[in-house]
């Protein structure tokens, strides 16, 4: 860790309540990688999630296909490592969850196409 962040969580430290003592202990709490890269990774929902009003002609399925295999390898990955991290299995299941929609969507669209 950098003598930056390590003087960070030492002066946070001493702000932190009893009550959330044991989610700040804890092995995948505030203090560590594994709880930091879910929070940012939520990006990728929030981007997701905005992708949804955008023209399905403009949808890359290659794209949606290896998010949604990303989603789901870490979702799968998250669950067998120790400490379990629950925070890091629930972003990857939203990462997995909007790009199969997309995916569906962009399949349908074409289906459509090829109908016409």
């Amino acid at each position: 860790m950098s003598k930056v962040y390590r003087a960070l969580i030492s002066a946070t430290d001493k702000f932190v309540p009893n009550k959330l003592r044991p989610l700040w202990e804890h092995e995948a709490g505030p203090k560590t990688i594994f709880f930091w890269a879910p929070a940012f990774k939520w990006g990728l929902v929030i981007a997701g999630l905005g992708d949804l009003t955008r023209p399905v002609e403009t949808l890359s399925i290659p794209q949606s296909a290896s998010l949604a295999a990303t989603g789901i390898i870490w979702s799968r990955y998250s669950l067998v490592i120790t400490p379990k991290n629950y925070s890091l299995f629930a972003v990857n299941v939203f990462v997995a969850i909007t790009s199969l929609y997309q995916i569906g969507r962009a399949y349908r669209h074409q289906s459509m196409e090829k109908k016409e």
